[in-house]
């Protein structure tokens, strides 16, 4: 679907699903039992559209007292391995959510699945076909027509038993051979048209290792998982709603077999996540990866959930944006403004507030007695009384923000400049008396005097009005770090799509479209309280946003600090 087509900044106002169990749970069906269950495929790294699937369904079991299965899909030996595994296993963690006793793996049902294939070859319903890929599909019709019969649709059920058997026994070479559900090829949904449930593959399992060389299709594994496990509602995103229907078949034929009992699960669709500015497709998210657009998967620039958890993106600023964009079942665009301003009110709350200078000024105070220093106090933060305040040591040369300076300020200028008067924050009133410059005409160093009776917290300070409130940091006790300053990586909401003023015939990648400002490394001035800080410790640098100390490259006593988000969002004015 175009981009253009859905509503752009679109946010649901409420959640289907809940009317839907609810109604289930007046009916009676599963005496008020709801069991959920997230079934990631272990081939690749989660992503914010994830977190979205998470927060549902461990979210709709909580609600109703349920429970929530966390299950891999791991039914595609070729491309999964345990560090996908361990990888999910961490980030549903890190998202808060529990999956006590149900942790499952389609690979623990292998044999489930067979017995469940040759029931249905038994019933003739299924059947074990010859035909190439390229031969199925070319018999497969399309949306207008229907398709044809293959040649071995008619074989006997003594026939397709021993040759499934002989697929099991490894008999047969890779695509030689497949076993296909026996439905309807003239249906009007292509999905029913006789789909192939088994293949071979003669690879090793991350987990069975060479015990299989036939391995289920997702299709076919992925409601019979849902069986076993006594799944109520199978939610799954809108691109399986076609599918649905050969879900809902397979369970009740299963079930005629006997091999499970009614009620079946029900498979409800909802819409996936579509967030601009990111893109979500694996196959994007691997090119950038492995050509180098991103240092690797926990870039913070990228959407994985490592990415996010490195950037300091936090679990509860995932569920607050998965509760305001609701669930829905179509389709619309949710602006990357809303996962921001939900991580700003999560963080406005949690983080404790630092001082930090990024583009640093030297202020000299020229009546600050040489080699002097004092305490100033900060509070914690402004909203937690409670947290007390900490020690800021203050002296005659200070670090401040540059563009506080301006020798010729302009109209509504209210910070520094020559003749002004304007308040240190926690410090004292200062009064600027002029500064340096080099031989290009760059400011190096300001320069002020300060009124001794004006120190924040005590009775004088009462007696200066001042317009200006600027944040600094003592030159002889802060200390230099590395600061990164994260912004979005694509710097157009749609990567990829055509924009207006494009020439006629213009091929876009959605890579012409990476903000090349996405990272901008400095070195900064921090309050010296910042050394100690942790790997994964959080705070609003004032004035410049939220920060978190990098959970890789932080080491104790130097702490690496990465922008989470701003305080307030920039792009809107910016019109991008």
């Amino acid at each position: 679907m175009n981009p253009n087509d859905k509503k752009e900044g679109a946010v649901a106002p409420s959640n289907f699903i809940r009317n839907l169990i609810d109604e289930d749970n007046r009916a009676g069906k599963w005496q008020g039992r709801v069991e959920t269950r997230f079934p990631p495929e272990p081939n690749g790294y989660l992503h914010y559209g994830h977190a979205k699937s998470i927060c549902l369904n461990f979210g709709l079991a909580e609600a109703y007292a349920g429970a929530c299965h966390l299950r891999f899909d791991d039914t595609n030996p070729e491309k999964e391995e345990t560090e996908y595994v361990d990888g999910i296993i961490e980030a549903v963690k890190w998202l808060g959510f529990d999956w006590g006793k149900h942790l499952y793996y389609a690979s623990d049902y292998f044999d489930t699945m067979y017995q469940c294939a040759v029931s249905l070859i038994r019933a003739g319903k299924a059947y074990v076909d010859a035909l190439s890929a390229d031969e199925m599909r070319a018999l497969r019709g399309t949306l207008t027509e229907p398709g044809k019969d293959s040649p071995w649709r008619n074989r006997s059920v003594e026939e397709n038993l021993d040759l499934f058997a002989r697929m099991r026994a490894g008999e047969f070479a890779e695509g030689s051979l497949a076993l296909r559900a026996r439905i309807d090829m003239a249906s009007p949904n292509i999905n029913l048209r006789d789909p192939v449930i088994y293949r071979i593959r003669k690879a090793a399992h991350h987990r069975t290792g060479d015990a299989w060389c036939i391995y289920p299709l997702y299709t076919f594994a992925h409601p019979i998982e849902d069986a076993i496990e006594n799944i109520t509602h199978s939610i799954c995103t809108l691109e399986f709603e076609d599918q649905r229907p050969f879900y809902d078949w397979l369970l009740d034929a299963l079930a005629e077999a006997g091999h499970f009992p009614r009620p079946l699960p029900q498979q409800i669709e909802f819409a996936r996540l579509n967030l601009t500015y990111v893109v979500l497709s694996k196959r994007k998210l691997i090119q950038l990866v492995e050509e180098g657009h991103v240092d690797g998967w926990d870039d913070p620039r990228l959407p994985t959930l490592i990415g996010a958890r490195r950037r300091g993106f936090t679990p509860e600023g995932f569920r607050l944006f998965a509760e305001r964009i609701g669930v829905s079942k179509s389709d619309s665009w949710i602006d990357m403004s809303v996962l921001e301003e939900s991580m700003r009110e999560h963080l406005n709350e949690a983080a404790e507030r630092r001082v930090a200078v990024l583009d640093p000024l030297k202020l000299v105070l020229t009546n600050y007695a040489e080699g002097a220093s004092e305490l100033c106090q900060a509070p914690n933060h402004p909203l937690k009384p409670e947290l007390g305040k900490r020690d800021m040591p203050f002296g005659r040369e200070l670090w401040i923000e540059r563009e506080d300076f301006m020798e010729e300020p302009v109209k509504g200028f209210h910070r520094l400049y020559p003749g002004n008067t304007v308040r240190l924050r926690y410090g004292y009133v200062v009064k600027c008396t002029g500064c340096d410059k080099d031989a290009d005409g760059k400011v190096t160093t300001v320069y002020a005097e300060y009124m001794p009776d004006s120190k924040s917290g005590t009775p004088g300070a009462d007696n200066y009005k001042v317009k200006g409130n600027l944040h600094w940091v003592s030159a002889a006790h802060g200390y230099q770090a590395e600061v990164r300053l994260y912004d979005r990586l694509f710097a157009y909401p749609h990567p990829g799509q055509r924009r207006e003023g494009d020439a006629e015939g213009l091929e876009r990648s959605f890579l012409d479209d990476i903000n090349p400002d996405s990272r901008r490394v400095i070195t900064a001035w921090l309050e010296p309280s910042l050394k100690g800080a942790a790997a994964e410790d959080r705070f609003q640098f004032e004035r410049h946003g939220y920060f978190v100390a990098d959970r890789r490259d932080s080491t104790a006593g130097a702490p690496v600090f990465n922008r989470t988000v701003t305080l307030k969002d920039s792009w809107a004015k910016s019109g991008r």
